[in-house]
Parts: structure tokens; C-alpha cells; sequence
């Protein structure tokens, strides 16, 4: 797994998009006993926080020490710097395992055979990632898609090809059920919309290539058809895998 976030955990933990509750409760219906979880990749703790509530203990790891320190934090969360394939954890102790937007970077087999040896019998695993935003407003859309597309289309890591076919392209071999269709809804003003994409690794991929950040750019051919503090609507689409994890002894 690349640690591709700690350069920018500041920014990632102030301007990086909650998941809606719905999402949380259908996972929740979905888990049987709620004891232990494992929220894998948990940057700052965005599913972990959540999750916490409902679990006696959550277990959060992440390959970064500075998404760790800018993480959400909570008595009963223990966050530790670890690798999705490889834990210290004992055998059967999770009844939820999640990654949000994270298992793209994963090595699957290798973590999938971790999942098995940590679960409990008849665990849930929940896997979700979300796509590009996209804008109501059909001008700032159209700026923003060439922005991804076009300007640090290049500069993204080839893993990326897993959120853009929805992660359609990833094995999931659980017993999988089925799922809802989820988004996340936002009113966002500029600078709001300048703070995520400073989050983005291929921003910062094209920062180390270039030597300038391009998206000042972006936001002067924005200035024209967007005042500073007005609200646009744009959406995130979200997908999910989730399933019961067979044990194999």
C-alpha cells in the first residue's frame, strides 16, 4: 500500500467529504455483534469516529503517522501505524472490517487473506470508495472534469483506474450483498472547492513535477462565473462492496 497522504494530512482532514449516515446504518444492519472493529486506512478517523458509538472497541490503522495525529479522537478508537496486508492483530477478533477510499491501493490478495485470518466467523466486510464531484451548475462542472481529466489526469497513480470504474474493477470474493445506491451532497463555496483539491495526490504529484500548483488557475477562470462566497450544489458518487467473510482454516 503507498502512503500518498501525509504530505497534505493538514488539508486532508479539514476539507476531505464526511460519508452520509445512511451509508454507516446500512453497514450497521448488515453486522451482526458489534464489539470490535477494524477500520483499515483510517486517514483521520472520518469512518472510525463513526463507527465508535456502536462498538465497545474500534481499531484504526494507517500507513501515515500524520494522518494519525490529525485524526479524530475518542476513547474507545486505538490508532496505530500499520499496513492493510500484514497486522499484529489476533486471529477472529473482528466483527467489521471497513476501508473507505482506500482499498485501491491495496495488494487484494494479500489483504483479503489478512481479513480472513482476523475476522470472526460471519464478520462483515464493508468497502466503499467515491468518484469525481460533480457540479450542478453545468459551467463549473465543465471546469472542474477538464481539471481531473485533463490538467492532473496524467499525474494520477495508475490505481486511480479503480475509482473511476467504481470499483468495478477490484475482486470481492465474500458473500456479497446487495447494495444501495449512496451519494454524498455538499453546498460548496470556492475556497471550500480549493481546499479539496489541494487534498488530491495528483495535485501534489503535479506540484513535485512542475514546480507550481495549478490549481490557482482553475480558480481565476472560476472567479468569472462564480462569486467568492456563493453556494454551488454538487454531488459525490459513492459505491460500495459489502459482504459476510468466510473464514478458511
Amino acid at each position: 500500500m503507498k502512503d500518498l497522504f501525509s504530505k497534505q494530512a493538514i488539508t486532508y482532514a479539514q476539507f476531505r467529504p464526511n460519508y452520509p449516515s445512511e451509508l454507516f446504518d446500512f453497514v450497521l444492519q448488515n453486522t451482526g455483534n458489534k464489539q470490535v472493529a477494524w477500520d483499515c486506512a483510517t486517514g483521520n478517523g472520518q469512518a472510525a469516529k463513526v463507527l465508535a458509538p456502536h462498538f465497545e472497541k474500534v481499531y484504526a490503522t494507517d500507513m501515515s503517522q500524520k494522518q494519525l495525529d490529525n485524526a479524530v479522537k475518542a476513547d474507545n478508537i486505538f490508532y496505530s501505524v500499520g499496513k492493510a496486508e500484514k497486522t499484529d492483530f489476533t486471529e477472529g477478533v473482528f466483527d467489521l472490517i471497513t476501508v473507505a477510499q482506500a482499498i485501491h491501493w491495496f495488494d487484494f490478495e494479500q489483504f483479503y487473506t489478512e481479513v480472513q485470518r482476523v475476522a470472526k466467523p460471519n464478520a462483515t466486510l464493508a468497502i466503499w470508495g467515491y468518484g469525481t464531484l460533480c457540479f450542478q451548475d453545468e459551467q463549473v462542472d465543465e471546469l472542474v472534469q477538464n481539471f481531473y481529466w485533463n490538467i492532473v489526469g496524467t499525474y494520477w497513480d495508475a490505481e486511480r483506474r479503480h475509482i473511476d470504474a467504481l470499483y468495478e474493477t477490484i475482486p470481492f470474493p465474500f458473500e456479497s450483498i446487495e447494495t444501495p445506491k449512496f451519494s454524498m451532497n455538499f453546498n460548496w463555496n470556492r475556497n471550500e472547492l480549493e481546499g479539496y483539491l489541494n487534498s488530491w495526490s495528483s495535485v501534489q504529484n503535479f506540484i513535485k513535477a512542475n514546480d507550481y500548483n495549478p490549481i490557482p488557475n482553475l480558480m481565476l477562470d472560476l472567479q468569472d462565473i462564480w462569486d467568492e462566497f456563493e453556494q454551488k450544489a454538487l454531488s459525490f458518487p459513492i459505491f460500495m462492496k459489502i459482504g459476510k467473510v468466510v473464514r478458511i482454516n
